[in-house]
């Protein structure tokens, strides 16, 4: 038991598999909404199909430990040095292994996008994004991140094209671009309560925050603007959705921030703080999507996806006791005395 156990745990932490369900709840969200989109005034159930739900859970965990293990291949001789339990630098997994489980991931994304965009008739769209996702993930874990600025907002952008895969087009643009901003600020945040390197300076801060508002700019005009309507408030509200159900997610962002300064004046740690920041900011994913079934599609369907919450924070908890045995299970090793 204890062989198969030493065996799989290394995987789901090359992969972090524990934190896969914030991906899973933004792809279902916007696959309900497009179900809802789909359904009219009628009842989205009829639009919705198992395939195409199964076939989401696999493109998102395919995606999600793609880039999960692209980035520990890549760092694996940083880790030697700052986080040797890490499983390359352990040596409980090969590089050879961890570039397998690395393609396989990608791939696995790749053939379940591609049947699922078949289904949906949207083959083209949805498989751009998919490359696209992709792409952003690679330029992140290769370049982005040692690049500070353009690391910070391709996490954002991240978030952003892979919410919009199940539905191959914006259905809600609210929905991915309030995930856009939220991991955008929480990375740079927590980046700078973490204090790491290379260091925050004034130009980052700023090339960040210009950088999501001409995101944020992009994104709304792309949505608003249509060729046969010139400046029109009306056709601006219209278009982009903006109605009093869009109170529930935005005030669930205010929340997350009421929460961020009180967990940061609770501990008095910096470094700490960041990391309990990050963690609650990336579960809390998982109540806007809740919060948009909610006012989007029903109640009870958002009570259901809730369950999210609970399993992805017990997913971590589990993940951090199961580490600690398997540890306290090995023999110990000895060094010779000097």
């Amino acid at each position: 038991m204890l062989g198969v156990s030493s065996r799989i745990l290394p995987v789901l932490q090359l992969t972090r598999m524990a934190l896969v369900f914030t991906a899973l709840s933004n792809s279902l969200c916007a696959y309900l909404l497009l179900a809802k989109n789909r359904a009219g005034g009628g009842s989205y159930l009829h639009a919705v199909s198992l395939w195409e739900v199964a076939a989401i859970i696999v493109i998102s965990s395919g995606l999600y430990g793609f880039g999960m293990s692209l980035n520990d291949i890549i760092d694996r001789r940083r880790d030697q040095l700052i986080s040797p339990a890490r499983p390359i630098p352990s040596g409980r997994i090969k590089v050879q292994t961890a570039h397998v489980i690395c393609l396989l991931l990608l791939l696995m994304a790749g053939v379940a996008g591609y049947l699922y965009a078949h289904r949906i008739g949207q083959t083209t769209m949805v498989l751009l994004l998919l490359l696209w996702t992709a792409m952003l993930i690679a330029f992140y874990n290769l370049a982005g991140k040692y690049l500070v600025s353009a690391g910070i907002l391709a996490l954002g952008l991240i978030r952003f094209f892979h919410a919009t895969i199940p539905a191959g087009k914006l259905v809600l643009v609210w929905h991915p671009l309030l995930l856009l901003n939220h991991v955008t600020l929480l990375s740079l945040l927590c980046y700078w309560l973490e204090a790491k390197r290379p260091a925050l300076t004034k130009v980052h801060w700023w090339t960040v925050l210009l950088g999501l508002a001409f995101s944020d700019a992009l994104c709304l005009g792309y949505v608003w603007w249509r060729p046969d309507h010139a400046f029109d408030l009306g056709h601006f509200v219209v278009n982009l959705s903006i109605t009093p159900r869009l109170a529930y997610p935005f005030i669930a962002a205010a929340a997350f921030i009421a929460l961020a300064i009180s967990v940061r004046r609770r501990q008095p740690d910096a470094r700490h703080a960041g990391q309990s920041i990050m963690l609650a900011g990336l579960l809390w994913l998982i109540v806007y999507d809740v919060l948009f079934i909610a006012a989007y599609v029903d109640w009870m369907t958002a009570m259901a996806h809730l369950l999210l919450l609970p399993t992805a924070y017990a997913a971590v908890k589990l993940m951090r006791w199961w580490s600690r045995l398997v540890v306290l299970a090995q023999k110990p090793t000895y060094q010779r005395a000097r």
